[in-house]
């Protein structure tokens, strides 16, 4: 079953169980999914991988939107935008720990032959591609600058 399917099913069973946030956070992930696959230029499908990048930029906007109403004092805003990007993460792979991103990047780093801090690009669009929805692109960035300056 794919992550479309997997959505559309829970939909229901949040229906059933009478929870509001899941069900309005699976709507709307539900949502972003069929704009991609109906977006100029889309072939009518929506792959696994595509999904998960839906997601995680999903889960992003969710946690910076959250910061913002604890900024402007608001924690029952940030708590409903925590717990929508919760039920979001459920759907994600699981996120790589330091030591795991660490590894990883430093196996991206060997194969790519990268040797210093000028060569970040490089390592940035394999380690970009490699690890969506693993791990945070700003995790990533700052990883990889530790290992480049070493």
């Amino acid at each position: 079953m794919n992550l479309f399917d997997k959505i559309s099913a829970d939909i229901k069973a949040a229906m059933l169980a009478r929870d509001k946030v899941r069900l309005e956070t699976l709507r709307g992930i539900k949502k972003e999914f069929i704009e991609a696959k109906t977006a100029k230029g889309a072939d009518g499908t929506l792959t696994d991988d595509q999904a998960i990048k839906i997601m995680s930029k999903m889960v992003k906007q969710r946690r910076e939107t959250a910061e913002i109403y604890k900024e402007q004092n608001r924690p029952e805003l940030a708590d409903n935008e925590l717990a929508e990007a919760a039920v979001i993460e459920e759907y994600l792979p699981r996120a790589l720990s330091a030591d795991e991103l660490r590894a990883e990047l430093a196996a991206i780093i060997a194969e790519t032959g990268a040797s210093g801090p000028k060569e970040m690009g490089k390592v940035m669009g394999v380690a970009s591609k490699r690890l969506a929805g693993r791990a945070d692109g700003r995790a990533i960035s700052e990883m990889v600058k530790q290992l480049l300056n070493q």
